[in-house]
């Protein structure tokens, strides 16, 4: 992979970060407490507004994870080691790249890796 290719990669993980720290504090409001009370807040609402909180909280634990693998990458571009797979070394194939900047694994690493999940 030439330097172009990591720098357009580099940069394109830079926007998906910008992109998630963004959305991250519109969704700061959605995670918030609810409100218990039932006399301004009927029984359906509450439930209505408990879940919308836990899909609220569901989305932040992604962006989380999605935000520590693009730091990651981003890490593995400083010090060169971008585009090879953190498993056995191998390059990672460039469209696989296209698809995920923030791949850390090649193909058969990411099958077997997932063979193994439950």
């Amino acid at each position: 992979m030439d330097e172009q290719q990591v720098e357009g990669f580099k940069g394109r993980l830079l926007r998906q970060r910008q992109a998630l720290l963004g959305l991250q504090q519109t969704a700061d409001e959605a995670a918030k407490t609810v409100e218990l009370d039932q006399t301004s807040v009927g029984r359906l609402s509450r439930m209505d507004a408990l879940q919308g909180q836990a899909m609220s909280q569901e989305r932040d634990r992604r962006r989380r994870i999605e935000l520590q693998r693009i730091a990651a990458a981003l890490q593995r571009i400083e010090t060169g080691d971008y585009g090879a797979c953190v498993h056995c070394g191998e390059d990672i194939a460039i469209k696989r790249l296209e698809l995920d900047p923030a791949t850390p694994l090649c193909i058969d690493c990411a099958s077997e890796a997932d063979e193994l999940r439950p």
